[in-house]
């Protein structure tokens, strides 16, 4: 006789020849079931190893102690370090979590919202991908009264609870950097600023700028989905149109990396020509050659945050009465792939970030 996968507590009534409702009762500490049938039913099921199952347990008691994670993708240092932070401390409290990736896909997203719905998750917490303009999924969200909360890319117009690092004040110190340090072309990368943290970055690129008497060069606003690719496509783009430039300040790290790379490819010197900086601080940044000036993101801190803000509101059965927007203060790290003058402005990122 083959072996059943899963055991359920049919298996267990059928082995002591009472009723399955007796069975489950049993299991939840029913005060109707003697304490000799609730031992007898804990020993089988310990025997025959029963596993309750999750969602039927959640139907019961309404809550599944399950969180729903939604991040564009999992294989960015950012999104993986928040996600860490949220799940340490998720445990402690008994707490799991199913990550899910939307892969900036708009419909995805959506999908992704109903199969966690399905799930009886307690709540969700979201990063918006770069393709969400419609935000109805999330509202239907709230109107079920399930705890949801927004971090680093969020939507303003959803009256939801949200944890971001100041994008704004980061890129204006990172683009007063680059001015300090003498230049005065410096081009921006961007992504299309239907998302907040791009928005963010784009004015306090353009507010560093005419603080210093400069204005934006449309010409020098490069906008792409800046991956490796579209960072060598946008600097070949600079450099192919002849429009003058001596430094790029990128809102991520993936497309400085490939603006460097196609900068050297032409015989750019790195930073005397133009000088670098990006937006994440992502692992490879310290090892490149010149190491990339960019800004750490505090993503051990966010997620923490995140979950902090989450248990909080899981404890008001996610009645919102007023909506939370936690910002955290992010830190430059000034490198090499910037410092044309020779400064050292090491002291600058510590001082920055406290």
């Amino acid at each position: 006789m083959s072996k059943k996968e899963k055991t359920t507590i049919h298996d267990i009534a059928q082995q002591l020849g009472i009723t399955a409702s007796t069975v489950s009762r049993a299991l939840n500490n029913h005060p109707r079931i003697s304490a000799k049938t609730k031992e007898l039913v804990l020993k089988v099921a310990k025997e025959i190893n029963y596993k309750p199952n999750s969602i039927a347990v959640a139907l019961r008691n309404g809550k599944s102690r399950l969180i729903g994670i939604i991040v564009p993708t999992v294989n960015r240092d950012f999104f993986s370090s928040v996600v860490r932070g949220i799940e340490e401390t998720a445990n402690k409290l008994g707490y799991k979590v199913i990550i899910t990736q939307s892969h900036d896909n708009y419909e995805r997203e959506v999908q992704t919202i109903h199969a966690l719905l399905d799930a009886r998750v307690d709540g969700i917490v979201v990063s918006l991908g770069k393709g969400t303009q419609k935000l109805d999924h999330f509202k239907s969200v709230i109107q079920k009264g399930i705890p949801l909360v927004f971090f680093d890319r969020v939507a303003n117009n959803i009256p939801v609870c949200q944890v971001v690092i100041d994008d704004y004040l980061a890129a204006y110190q990172v683009t007063e950097h680059l001015i300090e340090q003498g230049y005065n072309r410096i081009a921006h990368f961007n992504s299309p600023m239907n998302i907040n943290i791009f928005k963010e970055r784009f004015r306090g690129y353009k507010d560093a700028l005419e603080s210093y008497g400069m204005s934006v060069d449309p010409a020098l606003v490069v906008e792409s989905n800046l991956q490796l690719e579209d960072g060598r496509q946008s600097a070949r783009h600079l450099i192919e149109k002849g429009i003058p430039f001596d430094a790029i300040f990128s809102a991520s790290d993936y497309s400085i990396v490939g603006a460097l790379q196609e900068l050297k490819k032409h015989g750019y010197n790195i930073p005397g020509d133009v000088g670098l900086a990006g937006f994440g601080n992502e692992p490879f940044t310290a090892f490149t050659d010149p190491g990339l000036t960019t800004v750490d993101q505090v993503s051990i801190a966010m997620g923490q945050a995140v979950a902090k803000l989450f248990f909080d509101l899981l404890d008001k059965e996610g009645r919102i009465t007023e909506t939370q927007k936690i910002v955290l203060r992010a830190k430059p790290v000034f490198r090499g792939s910037s410092q044309r003058l020779g400064i050292n402005t090491a002291a600058i990122s510590s001082e920055t970030a406290n």
